[in-house]
Parts: C-alpha cells; structure tokens; sequence
C-alpha cells in the first residue's frame, strides 16, 4: 500500500504546482496565452507566401522594337509591375533609394544593335537588397521575362541559319528541366519560416514562463523543496508545453495549411523530449537570475539571436565556429532541425536520432541540476503548504 500512497502524493505534488502556475497570471499568459496568441497571428503576415507585382523600374535608352517587347514581357511578368519606365537611371535609381520602387533594370542605348550583332548583350538589374524577399521576385521577374525574349531571338537566329522550328528549339534546348520543390510546393516563405520558427515559439514561451515563475519562487524564498517536489513543478512545466506542441503540429500547422504530417509519432517523440529540455533550462535560468521581472527580460531578449543561431535564417556553416558549438546549448537549435525533418519531410525517427539523444541529454542535465540546486535545507512546511493549497 505504500507504492500507491506515495504516486497518490505524488500526483497531489503536480497538481499543487499546477495550481501556482496557473495563479500566476503572467506566468499563465505566457504559458498558456501566447503560444494560442502566436499560432493564430505570427502566420497570418506570411498568408501571401510569395510577394506578387513587386514595383519595379525600367530604364530604356534604345527606342527599338525589341527594347519595347522586353518592356511589353515585363509588364505581363505576375513577380514584378513597372511603375517607373523612364530613359534616365538616375532617376530610377533616387526611385530605387526613396523606396518607391524595389528594383530596376537598364536597357542600355544600341542594345539591338548589339542583339544583331550577335554581341555578348548584358542587360544589368539591380535589386534592395534590404528585402530579400522583394529582391528575389525583382531578379526573377526580370530573368523570366528578358529570358523568354532571349529565347526568341536565338530561335529566330536559328531558323535563319536553315533549322526548322522543332530543329531550333531542340537546338537550344536540348535538355529540359523542370524543377519541383518536394517538401515546400508553393516555394512560399511562410513554409519555409514558419515552421521552424514555430519549435523557436514554444521554446521561448515555455522558457520566459518557466523562468518568471521560478524567479517569482526565488524572490519569495519559497523555490527550496525536497526532490519529488521539484519533480511535481517540473513536470506541471512540461504540461502546457506539451499542449502547445500538440496545438502546433496538430491543428495549426493544418489551419494554417503548412506541410506538414510527415511522421507524427516522430513529431510526439520529439516533444516528448524537446519540451522537458526547455522546462530544464527555463527553472535553471530563473534560479540564476533569481527575479521575476529579470528572468522576463533576459529571456525575451534571446529570441533574435536564437533565430539566427537555429540554421533556417542565416547558414551555420557561415557562423564563428564558437558560435557553432554553443549554438547547440539552446534546445531550440536540435528542436528545428528535428522539427523540419519528421513534420515537413517526412525522415524517419532513424534520421534524427542524434537531435533526440541530445535533447534527452539537455532534458537530464537540467532536471538533475534543478533538484541539486532547489534542494531543500531542513523544514517541511513548503511541501504541506503546497499540497493543501491544491
């Protein structure tokens, strides 16, 4: 009988944390609030998934035929809209700088000429590159549209030379591609972004909670409990991080209509590791910083720079390699990588083995760390208190 008394206590332990959680209002919002807050907005700004008529100019200074077909195509292009068709590139280029226009491209004077001649032609376009997004459709747009009128004149070249209109395009062509994006159909950025960003999410909402209520603890002198206790809190952490990686990749990635589904008993033993590893570093970082409104801002403050660290916005092959090693220390870095695989394409759980192994790891460092520190030093009244307060 004392096995089932003592998980009796136990579980009177979870709820009780339970219940200091959710008595926490700030803790609550984050815990709970935010995560349903960030699903339903944070997507919604990436709804277009790729930039449409991006305003562009166009600087012809040579009035011929062919000039004004390449402005024809690029005005028919859906990537770009010539707002801006002008002779001088200064001005396109005071345009380019106002923000009125995203990017142009210059016809130079005696192009056709130079087409005719069978010269090597260049026509330079040039793109802000402080929107990359807006930058890409710039350069595509003007590539799909002068490519398509390239290709027209080298047939019509061909067909001079005595080729036929089949001869001329397999002469031109002779290998056809066609590129087919497998893991992100629509090539869209809010797939791409999204749903990595999503694993950044749930970590920094856990953590910012977990470490305003541990901070919380530690300014009210109550954060030292026996082992079962610590046990109780964390784990009452890992509750709604669990919830919320259920809401994630259960319902909004499939609101939202992200790929998504690839294997989803991988996704739930990813967070079967990936929250407790959060919940870890959370209650350590709020037992370091020791105040609730510090814990707060040290743990919002992490988020851009763990975006960047995470390897989906800027190449970690292209980071210091210092960076490179403790880029690893945040959960978050494993989490993405892990994510992407089993939600987006599909990998089996073989395949991420490593990122699993070392967020277990995290998870038991962590957890271990907090019941050797929160241990508590003589007195029993914490524990009593927290059991009749459930």
């Amino acid at each position: 009988m004392a096995a089932p008394a003592r998980e009796e206590g136990f579980v009177r332990l979870w709820l009780a944390a339970l219940a200091q959680l959710l008595r926490d209002q700030g803790a609550a919002l984050l815990l709970l609030g935010a995560p349903v807050l960030y699903g339903f907005f944070y997507p919604w700004f990436y709804a277009p998934q790729v930039a449409q008529r991006v305003p562009v100019a166009v600087v012809v200074q040579d009035a011929s035929s062919l000039s004004r077909q390449m402005l024809r195509f690029a005005q028919a292009s859906p990537r770009i809209a010539p707002v801006l068709v002008t002779g001088d590139e200064r001005e396109a280029r005071q345009a380019l700088l106002a923000g009125d226009v995203q990017g142009y491209a210059l016809i130079a004077p005696d192009f056709k000429r130079d087409v005719l001649r069978a010269a090597q032609v260049v026509v330079p376009v040039y793109a802000n590159g402080a929107y990359p997004l807006a930058a890409k459709q710039v350069q595509y747009g003007f590539a799909e549209a002068f490519g398509t009128v390239s290709a027209g004149v080298e047939l019509r070249r061909l067909q001079a030379a005595g080729q036929s209109a089949t001869q001329a395009a397999a002469s031109r062509a002779p290998v056809s591609l066609q590129s087919v994006a497998l893991f992100n159909p629509t090539e869209g950025y809010g797939s791409f972004v999204v749903a990595a960003v999503a694993i950044l999410i749930l970590q920094q909402t856990l953590l910012m909670g977990g470490a305003l209520l541990v901070g919380s603890w530690r300014e009210q002198g109550v954060a030292q409990a026996d082992a079962r206790t610590w046990l109780a809190r964390l784990l009452a952490l890992c509750t709604p991080g669990w919830l919320a990686g259920l809401f994630y990749f259960g319902w909004i990635f499939v609101w939202q209509d992200y790929p998504r589904g690839g294997n989803p008993l991988g996704a739930l033993a990813l967070l079967a590791v990936f929250t407790p590893a959060v919940a870890g570093l959370a209650c350590l970082l709020g037992w370091w910083l020791a105040e609730r409104e510090r814990a707060l801002q040290v743990a919002m403050f992490t988020s851009i720079p763990l975006a960047f660290l995470g390897g989906f916005t800027w190449p970690a092959e292209a980071l210091p390699e210092l960076l490179q090693w403790l880029r690893w220390l945040s959960p978050s870095t494993a989490g993405i990588e892990a994510s992407l695989r089993l939600n987006q394409a599909g990998a089996p759980v073989e395949a991420v083995l490593p990122q699993l192994a070392w967020l277990a790891l995290l998870a038991l460092v962590g957890w271990s760390a907090m019941l050797v520190l929160g241990r508590r030093r003589g007195g029993g009244a914490f524990e009593a208190k927290s059991a009749s307060s459930a």
